[in-house]
């Protein structure tokens, strides 16, 4: 199973205000699209230098720590700073839904051995968090790693290798429940090195305000 298995032959570039993209469609429906760099490399490294001392345990969306997922990570505040602002609003661009709808931009970091097992990222019908759920991914490779750490789709038989400043879209809210199921997804256990992610997740309703940004 590999990368070059899934894509398909379709290829474009997208047209943001501070720059061009990339893009190479991996799968139709769901739409899972991979981008060349999203950031720069001092993009890149200012995130995982600023992340680096906030990080702590991962935890769940409903706050527990578990096995599934043993990472380390840490949330930004909403525009907490210019660089960061500045960030959001062209994943905004590129993700095509109001800065509004983003949750806080997450960083994450895996060490050897560590892992996040096969999960969706949209909530379960009947929870609290269904009532604005998520529908859309944006992973963010800041690093390159060494051996492992692939993000892989295991239904679509889609693995992507990280890749520093290269981006990987997925969505999920289809009328069609199958198709949100097939989002299904993992981070494999890094074998050699570290690696580093951030991750913009977007809803379906308004889930911010955007308000003075400070410097």
């Amino acid at each position: 199973m590999s990368e070059e298995m899934s894509i398909l032959p379709i290829q474009s570039f997208y047209s943001l205000d501070d720059g061009i993209v990339a893009a190479t469609v991996l799968h139709k429906e769901p739409l899972i699209m991979k981008f060349e760099r999203l950031l720069t490399d001092d993009e890149c490294r200012q995130l995982m230098e600023t992340a680096a001392p906030r990080l702590q345990e991962s935890k769940l969306v409903n706050k527990v720590v578990s096995e599934i997922r043993t990472s380390r990570g840490m949330f930004f505040e909403e525009g907490e700073s210019a660089f960061i602002h500045r960030i959001e609003r062209r994943i905004a661009q590129l993700m095509n839904v109001p800065i509004e709808h983003a949750e806080g931009l997450q960083i994450l970091h895996y060490g050897p051995g560590q892992e996040y097992k096969a999960h969706h990222d949209f909530f379960r019908e009947n929870t609290p968090s269904a009532r604005n759920n998520r529908i859309s991914t944006l992973i963010i490779y800041l690093n390159d790693v060494d051996e492992g750490g692939e993000t892989v789709f295991p239904l679509l038989q889609i693995q992507v290798k990280p890749k520093r400043g290269s981006a990987l879209y997925f969505e999920y809210f289809y009328r069609e429940q199958a198709l949100n199921d097939l989002t299904l997804h993992s981070s494999l256990p890094v074998v050699r090195g570290e690696k580093w992610v951030a991750t913009q997740w977007m809803r379906r309703q308004r889930i911010r305000d955007v308000g003075l940004i400070s410097s």
